[in-house]
């Protein structure tokens, strides 16, 4: 399927060879938050959601950083998406600063949300097809592309004129991951992509990611706490811990440089705790802005 815009195309045709894809150098985030266990009306206090971050993806390499609620992953996905803006720090996309060439930035960048937002009462094949023409795609291209795509992520064809408030959390995912790769992105950002699908979605999306990443060149940043996922799909693994990077590497050289079996084991090692991967009530939602 190529359904990329023609400005996506020219503008991938023309990056820097030679830059990384990504190239993030000290990046700090902090928030105010209260201290829950202080009391509502306790005074806030600044909490570093990123801590002096330092890290390079290669070009086509695909990067997998773990992490607990509220460890600073999601923190770490808007900033390069421009939806933050770092209190410290360089970030920079195929040698374009996020903070400076935003706009450029945008058009090289697709993210996938664990809390992705959608014109509710419009089908899945509406929100894309809005979504389409925002990309720059002709109509032709949307009425041919939105199916694939569709088809692509498993979403089941009797469904997709329902609105978008009747569908599980899990479907919904399905759509939030068609509508970043209708434009094939050239740096795709995936937040918990799979979280709320069942595990046979959960086959199904982790093979499109292997297949999108062969057919279209993709790098990409997956930020989760599935630690079987990351193992399956990353070529290097990271840990990210109260917002900052303890290691990026394969993950045999993790389980060699702690001595240990499993990843779980690994971060125990780390950090001296237990890894505790909890789905829907994130921690850090409280205390970050939030995002569609």
């Amino acid at each position: 399927m190529s359904t990329e815009a023609p400005s996506t195309i020219d503008l991938a045709s023309r990056l820097d060879r030679q830059a990384p894809a990504v190239e993030v150098r000290d990046l700090r985030k902090t928030f105010r938050r209260r201290d829950r266990k202080a009391g509502r009306f306790a005074r806030k206090r600044p909490w570093p959601a990123l801590d002096d971050v330092t890290f390079t993806i290669a070009r086509g390499e695909c990067v997998a950083i773990l992490g607990q609620n509220g460890s600073g992953k999601s923190t770490l996905v808007r900033l390069l998406s421009t939806l933050l803006i770092s209190d410290g720090g360089k970030a920079r996309v195929f040698g374009h600063d996020v903070d400076r060439e935003a706009s450029t930035i945008r058009r090289l960048v697709n993210r996938v949300s664990v809390e992705a937002s959608f014109f509710k009462k419009m089908s899945a094949s509406e929100n894309l097809s809005y979504a389409a023409r925002f990309y720059g795609m002709t109509p032709r291209q949307t009425r041919t592309g939105v199916p694939e795509i569709l088809t692509e992520v498993g979403f089941p064809a009797d469904r997709r004129g329902e609105a978008m408030e009747n569908l599980s959390r899990g479907m919904q995912q399905k759509v939030a991951l068609a509508r970043a790769l209708l434009t094939s992105p050239v740096l795709l950002l995936l937040d918990e992509p799979t979280t709320g699908l069942d595990p046979r979605s959960k086959l199904e999306v982790q093979e499109f990611i292997r297949r999108v990443r062969a057919e279209h060149d993709a790098t990409i940043l997956l930020c989760t706490h599935d630690m079987a996922e990351a193992e399956t799909l990353a070529d290097r693994i990271g840990l990210l811990d109260r917002g900052r990077l303890l290691f990026l590497e394969p993950v045999e050289d993790v389980k060699r440089r702690f001595g240990v079996e499993t990843l779980e084991q690994a971060f125990f090692a780390a950090t001296g705790r237990e890894f505790v991967a909890e789905e829907g009530d994130r921690e850090d939602d409280e205390y970050r802005e939030v995002f569609g």
